[in-house]
C-alpha cells in the first residue's frame, strides 16, 4: 500500500502495549522530591502580620511624600524651611484668586546676591556698548520676570509661564556670569 498523503494513514491506531504505568512510576518520585524541597506554606497568621506591615510602610511612605511636598513648596505666604517666599498678586496689586508662592534655592539666592552686590564695579570696567547692552538685557529680563510673575498670579497651574519663569531666572544668571567674566578678562561681552 502506498501512501500519499496523510489522509491516507489510518485514524485510529492502538500502540502495540501500555505505556501510561511506566510513564506514571518515573512521575511519582520527581514529584515527591519536588514536594520535599518546596517550602512550607506561610500561616495564616503569618501572612496577615506581613499584610499589616505592608500597609503600615505604605502609610510611613505617604506620610513621608506629604512633609517633602510641603518643606519644597510650602502653601503661599508660609515660610516652610526658611527659605524666603515671594507671593504674587495680580494687576494693581490685587490679591489673585489663588496666590502663587515662589520659593527661590537659596544657592540661586547667594550666588545672585554675590553677582549683583559687583556689578557695577564690572560694568565700569566694560567698553560702553557692551555696558549698554547689559544693561538692556537686564532691564528686559527684568520685565519679562514681571510680566510672568503676574500672569501666573492669574493662572498659577500654567506649566508654560512656570517653565518661562525659571527660563528667564536661567537667562538672567548668564548674563550678570558673562559680566562678571568679561569683568575679569577686561574685555566686551
Amino acid at each position: 500500500m502506498k501512501i500519499s498523503s496523510l489522509r491516507d494513514l489510518p485514524q485510529d491506531v492502538a500502540p502495540p502495549r501500555d505505556l501510561w504505568p511506566g510513564i506514571a512510576a518515573q512521575i511519582a518520585p520527581q514529584d515527591a522530591t519536588a514536594r520535599a524541597a518546596a517550602p512550607e506554606r506561610r500561616s495564616a497568621p503569618r501572612l496577615a502580620q506581613l499584610r499589616w506591615l505592608a500597609a503600615a510602610a505604605m502609610v510611613a511612605a505617604v506620610a513621608v511624600g506629604i512633609w517633602v511636598g510641603r518643606e519644597l513648596l510650602p502653601l503661599p505666604g508660609k515660610i516652610g524651611s526658611g527659605a524666603p517666599v515671594a507671593t504674587v498678586n495680580g494687576p494693581a496689586g490685587a490679591p489673585s484668586a489663588l496666590g502663587v508662592a515662589y520659593v527661590a534655592d537659596p544657592r540661586y539666592q547667594h550666588q545672585r546676591a554675590a553677582l549683583i552686590a559687583n556689578l557695577q564695579a564690572r560694568l565700569a570696567t566694560l567698553p560702553p556698548q557692551s555696558r549698554t547692552k547689559v544693561l538692556a538685557s537686564l532691564a528686559a529680563i527684568d520685565k519679562a520676570k514681571s510680566d510672568l510673575e503676574s500672569a501666573l498670579g492669574k493662572d498659577p497651574s500654567n506649566a508654560l509661564l512656570q517653565e518661562l519663569l525659571v527660563n528667564t531666572y536661567q537667562d538672567e544668571m548668564r548674563v550678570l556670569a558673562d559680566v562678571h567674566t568679561a569683568g575679569d578678562a577686561g574685555k566686551g561681552i
